[in-house]
């Protein structure tokens, strides 16, 4: 189920999702006996696949990786690469699509730039269906980045829907937050407008990111610090861990629940 992607890839593009995962999601990736997480749609390299496999581990030693691509090619890249490079305990790689063709429900589902072909209705369909093929507590992340993953925005959902949405930037190289609306999934990409939820919330972080603009003095990550707390003043930010607090804020990242960006 599914259309092949474009494909396109890097290492460590994924790397701050897979921070974030790591950070937030210990629960669900530590239940039962032999947890399951899916990599959807890695594309033309498998790279992102191994790199999602050993950073998890670190988190959930018994922790199992499967990557699925609807390509046959990409399936066989990747598993000559797992022989090619040694022992991998827990990580192999299938092919499939949507439909999840694993053994059992994963704990969590990853897929990134998978979605952005699609049409946002058909989006808000994959979206239910992953969340139905999740094990009891897995979440869902589902999200977009740039071409080496210096911007990314993500949401993260369970069998009830969406939860929370993420926003991470590479600090160093950010002009104005609202860059990140080129990011957005495909369930909001196209609500950046006026009048929406998200179209506010991006143009007040633009605002807050102006207004902490002394703080450069001591670096853009006291920046953004200052910008994201400036922006809870009117917005939901999570504000604690987690998702939140200073910790997670100096890495270039904030976390929302959905509802603050739900479409009107």
């Amino acid at each position: 189920m599914g259309e092949v992607t474009r494909g396109t890839t890097a290492p460590n593009r994924l790397r701050r999702v897979d921070r974030w995962i790591a950070a937030t999601q210990s629960v669900p990736l530590r239940s039962g006996e032999r947890p399951l997480a899916v990599d959807l749609g890695y594309g033309a390299s498998p790279v992102t696949t191994f790199e999602l496999h050993r950073r998890l581990r670190a988190v959930s030693p018994r922790l199992e990786v499967t990557g699925i691509e609807i390509d046959p090619d990409r399936v066989a890249a990747g598993t000559a690469l797992l022989a090619a490079t040694g022992p991998h305990d827990g990580l192999s790689f299938r092919r499939g699509g949507f439909e999840l063709p694993v053994d059992r429900p994963p704990v969590l589902v990853r897929a990134f730039n998978v979605l952005r072909q699609y049409d946002e209705a058909a989006a808000w369909r994959a979206w239910d269906g992953l969340r139905a093929r999740l094990a009891p507590g897995g979440v869902l992340v589902e999200g977009t980045c740039d071409e080496i993953g210096r911007r990314a925005v993500w949401v993260a959902l369970n069998s009830d829907g969406p939860r929370t949405i993420t926003f991470a930037v590479h600090l160093p190289t950010l002009d104005y937050p609202s860059a990140l609306a080129e990011r957005l999934p495909k369930t909001l990409i196209h609500r950046n407008v006026p009048g929406e939820p998200v179209h506010g919330l991006l143009t007040a972080l633009d605002r807050c990111w102006a207004t902490a603009a002394p703080h450069s003095a001591f670096g853009p990550r006291a920046r953004w610090i200052e910008a994201v707390t400036l922006l809870a003043r009117s917005h939901p930010v999570l504000t604690a861990p987690p998702y939140g607090g200073r910790a997670r804020w100096r890495l270039g990242e904030f976390t929302l629940p959905w509802t603050a960006v739900a479409p009107g």
